[in-house]
This record gives structure tokens, sequence and C-alpha cells, in this order.
């Protein structure tokens, strides 16, 4: 029988009580206060970002510690995929958890091993975080395709998107048309056989842009069973109807064949065996991902718009991976379509710039899996047909009191329904939960670009497909409820000078029933404490034409408050984390960037205990050397380039219990020659 639990009887506290002083303070009064200000007096600044309410919105106004990498900043990177340019941002932990650069998590707070269900991550804001463990596909989009990756951290996208965006989210903009026609190929190659020649095309016809890409990637990979083969198409088009409508479309096809090396335990690294070994020769990973969405938008009033973005997407994958019990083999297809009609308006209330946004938005993921697993010699054959569908109802606001003090709010109720089969006879085979969440927040520009803000946020996660699903008993585990979290944030950007800022944001996460993998008891559960992530973001920048600076420090403290863990860490989250990025343009045309990263020690996975000794710190250095003649560019980047031999990412294996680890590349590099007409 199917059953609904209303789990979010929270009291709103905090936030309700900033939301009253944020309504008291932005009723309109008489214009001739003087705070009123009509849209256009909005000052003239630096950045637009979408992420952070859904619409273009300056920077400068929104409550949050929010970063945009460029198109030139990925052309100055030694990043060979998205991860890989995410690794330098502000307050970002980024690892691979498969060693082969198939698959990544990125962690902001500390959530560890749920870091990639915690965060939303979002193509040209569509979804792409999956509905079971194995979150976003990073490799979905290649980083020759994105114009621009915004990230906005906190919880602040809850009310906005929904499910995943507690610890942040991350949107992933790819290029579109432009009024002038081009074409460009790229030949590139470099350590491991790796072989990446890609090509695009993009431009405009009448009233349509359209851009092209694809690419093929092929490479043996830096350890044995590491190899991949992979390739992409990607497409974008607009069509504009006059100034009243337009209609975009995007779409794509990826597919890839990689093999995975999995862990290497401490006992086997003691016994002789190389870093570059593996000891699942068989197991590997075979993929195929098609999306396409649909984008019309029609313009009213002065400044209003009313989009219905609708998109379908479907995800194959043929795997197999063994441990030390046994193995297992599977198929699974997810099939998702998503539909978010949204009401935005920009316009004035009695004199007051303000931005209004209502929307909707419905997602349903259907998963059929076909498993075969052989656990200590008992086999057993699965087939189930698993679905999650969500409806979320939003509305959130945008007042400017005057033209340097923005007042934001926003609220959203939302429902998970799930069905799943077949289950055992006389259990559940659906099951539902709800949430509403709130978030306000304030910003003041204090002079021209600099600003302060304040914010608050709850955010939430349902259990995904395989959490509340257990394939072992093929029952509903209906005692996993929701997470939920209240966000706090305060940070201040200050511009020095036009070219010399820095930036300070502080943050606590308190998190409640938070979604974990018990390894004792083989299960998925809710953490009977509470947890609390504590976290100071430094970062500072210097922009001097021919010559940049920019780096950040992150500071993290996390405690599981009471329970079972009380006083413990969340494993694998490092307390220190650094970046530094440097480019130097010497000569017209030559390029010259050196990015680092160090990361400090942490737990190992799984290792809610302590009880083992942490993983070592590592700091990593890639230089990049590019050099542009009229239309050729050519490029070397040296990847690692003091050699350092470390392993991101290390857990605690089950048999034996004892820590394992995931090695990174030494020294490699990357060269390559590009033409664009």
């Amino acid at each position: 029988m199917g059953e609904r639990m209303v789990t979010n009887s929270r009291r709103v506290g905090p936030g309700l009580a900033l939301g009253v002083v944020l309504a008291a303070i932005a009723v309109p009064g008489q214009t001739e206060t003087g705070f009123g200000v009509e849209p256009q007096a909005l000052p003239e600044l630096e950045t637009m970002v979408v992420t952070a309410t859904r619409y273009e919105k300056w920077l400068e106004s929104v409550p949050a510690n929010v970063t945009t990498i460029t198109e030139e900043d990925i052309a100055d990177s030694t990043a060979k995929d998205v991860p890989g340019i995410l690794r330098k941002e502000m307050g970002l932990h980024v690892y691979d958890i498969t060693a082969n650069g198939r698959s990544y998590r990125v962690d902001r707070s500390g959530f560890g091993a749920t870091a990639g269900l915690n965060t939303l991550v979002l193509v040209d804001g569509r979804r792409i975080n999956n509905p079971d463990l194995s979150g976003s596909d990073w490799t979905l989009i290649p980083l020759d395709r994105v114009a621009r990756i915004e990230t906005v951290r906190g919880s602040r996208g809850s009310v906005l998107y929904g499910d995943n965006a507690t610890d942040g989210v991350i949107n992933i903009i790819t290029k579109r048309g432009t009024s002038e026609p081009g074409f460009g190929v790229e030949a590139a190659g470099g350590s491991y056989d790796t072989l990446n020649p890609s090509a695009y095309i993009k431009g405009t016809y009448h009233d349509l842009s359209y851009a092209i890409s694809g690419r093929y990637h092929e490479s043996d990979g830096y350890r044995k069973n590491s190899d991949t083969k992979e390739s992409d198409i990607g497409l974008n088009l607009d069509y504009a109807l006059g100034e009243i409508a337009q209609i975009g479309l995007s779409a794509g096809y990826y597919e890839d064949s990689t093999g995975l090396p999995g862990a290497l335990r401490l006992s086997e690294l003691k016994a002789g065996l190389d870093r570059r070994d593996s000891t699942h020769l068989s197991d590997f990973s075979d993929t195929s991902d098609t999306y396409i969405q649909l984008n019309p938008d029609l313009y009213f009033l002065e400044n209003s718009s009313f989009r219905v973005p609708v998109s379908y997407r479907e995800r194959e994958k043929d795997f197999f991976a063994s441990f030390a019990g046994g193995e297992f083999r599977g198929n699974t297809v997810i099939d998702s379509v998503t539909a978010s009609p949204q009401l935005v308006m920009e316009e004035a209330i009695g004199g007051f710039a303000n931005g209004l946004t209502l929307g909707f938005d419905y997602y349903q993921a259907n998963e059929d899996i076909r498993n075969q697993s052989q656990f200590f010699g008992l086999v057993s054959i699965g087939q189930f047909d698993l679905e999650k569908k969500n409806y979320g109802v939003y509305v959130h606001d945008e007042f400017f009191a005057t033209d340097k003090l923005a007042l934001s709010a926003g609220y959203r109720w939302d429902q998970v329904d799930y069905e799943f089969s077949p289950t055992t006879p006389g259990t559940r085979n659906s099951l539902g939960y709800e949430e509403k969440v709130f978030s306000a927040g304030v910003n003041y520009r204090f002079l021209d670009r600099s600003y302060a803000y304040l914010s608050f946020a709850q955010g939430f996660r349902y259990p995904v497909l395989d959490e509340i699903f257990s394939f072992s008993r093929n029952i509903i585990n209906s005692n996993l409820r929701p997470q939920t979290s209240d966000n706090y944030e305060l940070g201040i950007r200050h511009y020095f000078t036009d070219n010399l800022y820095a930036n300070l944001n502080l943050f606590r996460l308190d998190t409640s029933d938070e979604i974990f993998y018990n390894s004792a008891a083989f299960a998925n559960e809710n953490l009977d404490a509470k947890t609390r992530r504590d976290g100071i973001e430094v970062a500072a920048g210097f922009d001097a034409g021919r010559f940049s600076l920019r780096g950040s420090y992150t500071y993290r403290d996390t405690e599981i408050r009471d329970g079972a863990f009380a006083g413990n860490e969340v494993p694998n989250v490092p307390r220190h984390q650094a970046s530094v990025d440097l480019t130097w343009r010497p000569l017209e045309g030559l390029t010259l960037a050196l990015n680092g990263v160090q990361v400090g020690s942490r737990r190992f996975e799984g290792d809610f205990a302590n009880g083992f000794e942490k993983q070592d710190d590592y700091r990593v250095f890639n230089l990049k050397v590019k050099y542009a003649w009229q239309k050729y560019t050519a490029f070397l980047d040296l990847n690692n380039v003091f050699d350092e031999q470390y392993s991101p990412y290390g857990v605690i294996s089950s048999f034996p219990v004892e820590p394992a680890f995931y090695p990174a590349p030494e020294f490699n590099l990357f060269v390559g020659l590009r033409y664009d007409y």
C-alpha cells in the first residue's frame, strides 16, 4: 500500500524572523522619501548571472557567494573537463572517485560521500543529477562546449530548484550561435596514448542562430584497466520571433566505454603492488546518454517573460564490478522528463525596482534495472522497475529598497512520490514525502561594485532510488527520511581598485536526518545525530592586463554533534584547502598560465568512527603554454609538473577492513593545435 509522509513540520525559526524583518523593510513607502528607484536607475554593473534567481541578474545584488568561470578562464586552463576547471575554484573540493577520470565529486561544505547528492548540477538550467547513487555525469558536456560556469554556494538554490541543492548549484552554460559565422578544428593528444580531436561550427542565418560541436576522446589511462573511449555531439539552436518571443533547442548525444581500475588496498601496496596496477582487470562501465530540451520564451510588458522549458533524457549503462565477496553485472536504463513553466516579472512597484519569479517544476524518472550478482557463492538475478516523481511550486522576490539595497525572499513546497516493482509480498510498493523550505537575504552595495550580504536558507534532500529501495531484500526502506538543513551565509566582496578585489564568506550548515551509508549495517540510514559544518572562504585577485593573479583559501570544520559518532569529523573532508592561479602574457599572442591546488589531510571515506589515521595532504601544480597567431592556436599543458604521487580519494574497504587508495596520475603532458575561422 502507498503512504505519504509529511516530514517538514520543522520550525521556520530564524528564517521566519528574518523574513518578517525583510517584509517590514520592503513595504513601499512614499516615493518622496527618496528610497524609490526606477529600474533604469539601477547602476550598470559588470557581471550577469542566471543561476541565483533563474533569470539574468547582476551579481552585485545576489546575497550569496557566487563565482563565474568565463570562456577565457577555460582557454587559459590545463583542465580537460568541467571538474578540472572547478578544482581551482574557491571552496570546492573536487576529486576523482573511480581513478580513471570518468566520475567526480564536487564538495563545498563537507558532505563527503554524499556530496554528489547534495550539489545540484545544471546544464543550461536543465537538471543532470541522476535519480540514483551515480549522482551527476560530469562527462556529459565536454569543456570545449562550455561558455560559462556559474556556482552558487549554499542552500539558496533549494527554493528555486528543489531537491539536491543543499550544498550549492553549479550551472554549466553552453555556447550559442554568434552573429558572425565560424568554424574550428582541434587536434590534440598526449601521455597515455591520449587522442582528442574536436570540431565546431556556429553562426546565424536570418533569425536562426546555431552552434554544433563534436569530439572524440581515447586514452589508455594512467593505471591498468583505466582505458577509455568516448564521443559526443551537441547542438544549440535559437530562433527569434521578432521582439515578442524566442524558441531555443538544445540536444546532444554522448557515449563512452571505460575500464574501472578500482582501489588498491594498503596491504596490497605494502606487498609491492605498483600504484599504476589494478586488481579489477575485468571491471568496466559503458554509457550512452541522449537528451533534448526545448526553451520557448514569451516576452511582455516592459521587462517580463513567460518560459516553459521542457526536456527529455535517456541514459543507459552496462557495467561489471568485482569485490572481495563476489561480483555483479547489470544494465540500467533511466528515462527522465522535466517541465518547468516560469513567470518572471521585472517591473517596478510603486517606483521601486522589483523582480518576481513564480514557477512550477515537474520531474519524472523511470529506471529499469537488470542485475545479476554473486555474493559469497550465492547467485541472484534481479529485474526491477523504479520510478521517482517530483512536483514543486515556488515563489521568489527580489526588491530594491534603494539602488544599493536589495532584499530577497522565497518559498517552496515540494513533493516526491516513489513507486517500485516488484516488491516482496505484503510490503509497500510506493512511498511519498513532502518538504517546505524558505530563504531570505539582504545585499548592500556600499561602494561601486563592492557589496556585503547576509542570507538564511533551508535545504533538503530526498533519498535517491537505490537508497530507499533494497535490492538484496527487494523491499522499500520506509524508515528512511528526507534530510533537512538550515544554512547561514555572511560575506563581503570589495574592490580596492578596478583591478584588485578580495572576497570573504562565512557559512554555517546545520543538518538533521543526514542520509549516509552505514557500512557496518550494509544499509542506507539517517544519522542518529545532527551535523554542523562551519566554514571560511577567502579569495583575492589582481588583474593588470598582461598579468593576473588569483588565490583562495578554505577552512572547513565538520562535526557530528551527538549520537553514536558524537564529536567526530565527517569523513573525506579536508579542513584546509588552497588554490592559486597565475596568468602572464609577456608577448603578443603568448600566454603562460600556472595553477595549483593544495588539499589538506582528511579521514578516509567510511571512517565515521574516526578510527584510522588520516589520508595524506597533497599539492598539484599545472602549467600551460599557449601561443596564438592569426587563426592558429598551439598549446602545451604540463600537468602535475612536480610529479606529486598522491591519491585524492581513499576509502575504508570492507573485506578486509583497511584503507584503500585511488592513485592519481604523476607528471603528464598534453599538446594540441587549433584552427578557428
